[in-house]
């Protein structure tokens, strides 16, 4: 029997085939008028989903580079800064940040539950000399959504910055960086910026800019002064992944085709579909503020969850994602995120009702796929 596999995971996501062709692109050099036009193209498409005025970077790394470049240009050894931890991502922040001496106030909270904006202003509060607060837009880990634009009200009446990770959430979720005054903002390309692997965004605004003329923080690959000095020039300081700027140059075309609040509200509507047709079976969600970027499902009692996810991928071939350390097997994660359509949804539900049904748990087969397919049927345009 044929067996397609089908990518559901929260990153990589699947990639549009003309974005896939473009990497085929015969290879051009990075430092010629030709190259510099791609670039700017492509710095400009990224400003217009982060919805800013200030520049945007271009970073050769995966997300987590972008948020290294966050934390060592904005900060000094023994500055303090609060972490919003609420997942593997959240954690990361505070991890980089004592790798390079900062001292943290690391707000660690269940997975699944959100974080207030009157709980941060309390806490700033408590803490009036925090120079930073570090936060996810999208916790990639558990599906859950952040206050970001809570946070921004709170932080324009303080000197500290907001940086968030919008590394899942850029282009699934509503977050303007001007708009809803964030300083640092960052993303990369694997999400719903449909491209494989390998670029990462990120942009300071004015207020997180001062903060960049103070850093004394150890940088070389990562030195913003020296990104921004060569994006002056339409170029960047260090050799760029070339093949991928042409394919971000390409899914931007997809993406302007759409338009970003088009593109939102379809994330919007997978992600109410899944989480419909999941607690139509009886299943349980874990966040208690789900994102558009995933459905994070918690494991019913009397199924072992490690052997879902393995039967799902293996049986199936519908590549979900299973609970990250130290929750492994606790529960699991269906990807509504990129590059995806009802039909990928109905995938989803269709292959985890027949794993589900292979492991015995009790329910009304069905239900989980028709539940989610009136939704989109309603939705479909």
């Amino acid at each position: 029997m044929i067996k397609k596999h089908y990518l559901l995971s929260p990153g990589p996501t699947p990639i549009p085939e003309g974005v896939l062709a473009a990497a085929t692109h015969p290879m051009i050099h990075h430092r010629t008028p030709d190259f510099s036009r791609i670039f700017m193209d492509t710095v400009t498409g990224i400003k217009n989903i982060f919805q800013t005025k200030n520049d945007v970077f271009i970073l050769a790394s995966s997300g987590s580079g972008a948020m290294e470049a966050a934390v060592v240009n904005t900060l000094s050894p023994e500055d303090s800064a609060i972490v919003i931890n609420g997942g593997k991502f959240g954690s990361r922040w505070a991890k980089i940040c004592r790798a390079y001496g900062v001292s943290v106030r690391e707000i660690v909270l269940e997975w699944g539950e959100p974080y207030t904006k009157e709980q941060l202003s309390e806490e700033m509060k408590k803490n009036p000399d925090i120079k930073a607060v570090f936060s996810t837009l999208a916790e990639t880990s558990t599906g859950t959504a952040y206050d970001i634009r809570g946070y921004g009200e709170i932080l324009t009446r303080s000197d500290a910055i907001l940086v968030v990770d919008g590394i899942s959430g850029i282009g699934a979720t509503p977050c303007p960086m001007d708009k809803w005054n964030l300083d640092v903002l960052l993303s990369a390309s694997q999400k719903s910026f449909m491209v494989p692997p390998g670029l990462a965004y990120i942009s300071f605004s004015q207020k997180a800019w001062s903060l960049v003329e103070q850093s004394t923080l150890p940088k070389f690959y990562f030195d913003a002064k020296e990104t921004k000095n060569s994006l002056n020039k339409e170029t960047s300081p260090w050799t760029p992944a070339i093949s991928l700027i042409i394919q971000q140059q390409e899914a931007l075309k997809i993406i302007n085709h759409i338009g970003l609040d088009n593109l939102i509200t379809h994330h919007r509507i997978l992600g109410e579909a899944t989480r419909a047709g999941i607690q139509s079976i009886g299943l349980e969600l874990l966040s208690k503020r789900p994102a558009n970027i995933l459905t994070a499902v918690k494991i019913p009692s009397g199924i072992d969850g490690k052997t879902l996810v393995k039967t799902m991928q293996e049986k199936y071939k519908a590549y979900i994602a299973g609970a990250q350390d130290p929750h492994k097997g606790e529960f699991f994660r269906i990807a509504h995120l990129g590059y995806m359509d009802g039909f990928d949804i109905l995938t989803a539900l269709s292959a985890l009702e027949m794993a589900l049904e292979d492991m015995g748990y009790s329910f009304q087969k069905g239900v989980c796929v028709c539940t989610a397919k009136e939704i989109l049927k309603e939705n479909w345009e």
